[in-house]
């Protein structure tokens, strides 16, 4: 991941975005590799000020870093689950805990804490429902003030951002 240095003090609204930086914006999600000289081709500009928008989108914190979308259903695994979690104990002591150690799961590719009636929203891969099965048993159960859990098994991704 290429992190951008940004200026923490600048904060554009979104009325300061127009149709190019939106253009410029969708073309960089699916192809951050594009050449500088085609990205203004497209967007009907001149290289140099397709340039100096880019740098303004990455100033001014719109473009925050740039990043390879890997495909983890190939690296760990085509299973994939979300996962309600329920903590017993929700000081923010216990959320810290919480928070550490699911970050340790390396099956756990997201996890967000949520204001519901579940406390977190778990993005879980594995290689099958035995893997998952253990991951389950195992791992999430045992982090720490789960209470409980439920899983809800993806049959079908209809969209999906996180893949090219």
């Amino acid at each position: 991941m290429q992190k951008i240095t940004q200026n923490s003090q600048t904060n554009t609204p979104l009325n300061n975005i127009d149709k190019i930086d939106e253009q410029i914006i969708e073309i960089l999600r699916t192809d951050a590799r594009i050449p500088n000289t085609r990205l203004a081709e497209k967007i009907g500009l001149s290289p140099t000020a397709t340039q100096a928008r880019v740098e303004r989108l990455q100033h001014d914190g719109i473009i925050r870093y740039y990043s390879a979308i890997v495909d983890n259903g190939k690296l760990v695994g085509e299973n994939l689950a979300f996962v309600q979690v329920t903590l017993n104990n929700t000081s923010a002591a216990a959320l810290r805990e919480f928070n550490q150690a699911a970050q340790q799961i390396p099956e756990i590719e997201e996890c967000h804490m949520v204001a519901s009636n579940f406390d977190y929203l778990l993005k879980v891969r594995s290689r099958d429902m035995n893997n998952y099965r253990y991951i389950l048993a195992e791992r999430i159960s045992g982090l720490p003030y789960v209470r409980h859990t439920s899983t809800y098994i993806v049959m079908q991704a209809v969209k999906d951002l996180g893949v090219g």
